[in-house]
């Protein structure tokens, strides 16, 4: 086992000493590997990083930073994009990776109870053979953890039909500031008392670590059909997902990509087959019965059409629906034939607005001489602009960030919100007096400050950073 850090700084030595030296991590070369998550905008290397294999260790460790007064940010795999598990400068962070255990699986009441270090996707290929899946599903399923999925409440394409990771959350274990362990939820059908269940989930590492989880599990569908509807104009492919939601179907996603995107993923590894002369492409999935999925296939079909598809097309076997998929999940990747860089966006408008918002996207990004990119979940109105820069460029970097600020306050003028599924972290919690008024944030803050009262968990996340004053004072605070 490599010996990971030089046990000069007593805090680490302390820690060495309570989780062995393989769980802790301190030498520069580590830390290096741990200073930002996905939105490499933002970065600082922790003071140490913590690697516990269980609860009982994750308490332990939390315990030793409580009474050093030292901040603590959780971190699941790194694939978030708001900088939620960006390292707080002098702060440890806690990385669940050694902990993915399926626990238990129970094929009755549909449920598993498991670690959260576990990757999203490896719990749906556990399930299934007994013909069970997780449903929600992040494009970055094959790497996120269900912890950080957790902590930011994530969709996915599915999510439009499926819902969001709060809707399949029955219980958590989670460890406080204090490191005491305790119980939100469970397996049982009602539980009594406060739904703490809901508030912790999305709460972005602010209120303590989730280390497992009672997760609700649902039956593979009998049968599922993948689309493609090209179209030559944007507006038109809106306005047809408009349509189908109005006609009362319930698609399990409804997927939108650009021409920018398509020309990117047609010129890279995740090449999927879409056409390179369409303005936009939408992706359709439904799942059901064979006679259901027959029905609503033809009536979306028909839909489309009268709404100006170029033609429609379904998968024709589970090899090219895996491949429409591949192309779909690895834009983002597929973005760095642009250039080095990517900051992926996401807000979120009425469905019915996604014309106005994609046109005020192109004109703030046409104005600041920004590359943005849109694939996004159409069903549910959750945008995702992709701007492609060069970090080593700080007027570029200036000039994305701009873009940023000027995207989000166009989304919440058109009657959207900030974040759809990627959370607040640092990305966007100067933006948040944009939606919340001053007696808002502050509920939020005495909420935070009920389950955290030490300002331990993930200080200056989630809350404007002229809140964090207060929150780095109670941290020093004597006890």
């Amino acid at each position: 086992m490599p010996d990971f850090s030089p046990s000069r700084d007593p805090l680490v030595s302390e820690l060495e000493q309570a989780l062995g030296r393989d769980a802790v991590a301190a030498s520069p070369e580590h830390l290096a590997a741990y200073e930002c998550d996905g939105l490499a905008l933002y970065k600082e290397r922790p003071r140490v990083v913590i690697l516990p294999r269980s609860t009982g260790e994750t308490a332990r460790a939390v315990r030793i930073l409580n009474r050093a007064h030292v901040p603590i940010v959780p971190r699941g795999a790194g694939t978030g994009l708001s900088g939620g598990a960006t390292p707080v400068k002098g702060g440890a962070l806690v990385s669940l990776a050694r902990m993915r255990r399926v626990l238990e699986v129970d094929t009755v009441d549909r449920l598993a109870h498991v670690e959260l270090g576990l990757v999203n996707a490896d719990l749906s290929a556990h399930t299934a053979r007994w013909k069970l899946t997780y449903a929600p599903d992040p494009s970055s399923q094959t790497a996120c953890t269900l912890g950080g999925n957790v902590a930011e409440n994530s969709g996915g394409p599915h999510c439009f039909k499926h819902g969001a990771t709060t809707l399949h959350v029955l219980g958590l274990t989670v460890v406080l500031s204090s490191g005491e362990v305790v119980s939100i939820g469970g397996p049982e059908p009602d539980p009594q008392g406060y739904d703490l269940r809901t508030l912790f989930v999305g709460s972005e590492g602010t209120l303590g670590i989730a280390t497992e989880a009672w997760l609700r599990l649902v039956p593979k569908p009998e049968v599922v059909e993948t689309y493609l509807a090209p179209f030559s104009s944007m507006d038109a492919a809106c306005r047809a997902v408009s349509a189908v939601v109005a006609a009362g179907i319930l698609p399990a996603a409804l997927e939108m990509i650009d021409d920018r995107t398509i020309a990117a993923v047609e010129a890279s590894i995740f090449a999927a087959g879409y056409p390179r002369d369409a303005a936009a492409v939408l992706l359709v999935e439904l799942d059901g019965s064979r006679a259901e999925v027959r029905r609503d296939g033809t009536r979306i079909q028909e839909i489309c059409k009268n709404h100006g598809a170029l033609r429609f097309e379904s998968a024709t076997d589970e090899e090219q629906r895996k491949r429409l998929w591949k192309g779909r999940k690895g834009a983002f990747g597929a973005m760095g034939r642009i250039a080095p860089d990517l900051y992926v966006m996401d807000c979120v408008v009425p469905r019915t607005r996604l014309p106005q918002a994609l046109a005020a996207i192109s004109e703030i990004a046409d104005r600041l001489g920004v590359k943005c990119a849109n694939v996004f979940h159409a069903g549910d109105g959750n945008l995702h602009p992709n701007m492609s820069y060069d970090g080593r460029n700080a007027e570029e970097v200036r000039r994305v960030l701009q873009a940023g600020e000027e995207i989000c306050r166009a989304c919440v003028d058109l009657g959207g919100t900030l974040s759809g599924e990627h959370g607040i972290g640092i990305e966007k919690n100067d933006f948040l007096p944009m939606v919340f008024r001053p007696a808002e944030l502050s509920a939020f803050q005495q909420v935070r400050r009920a389950f955290d009262p030490d300002g331990l968990m993930n200080p200056c996340k989630s809350l404007p950073s002229s809140m964090c004053g207060e929150i780095a004072a109670a941290a020093r605070a004597p006890k």
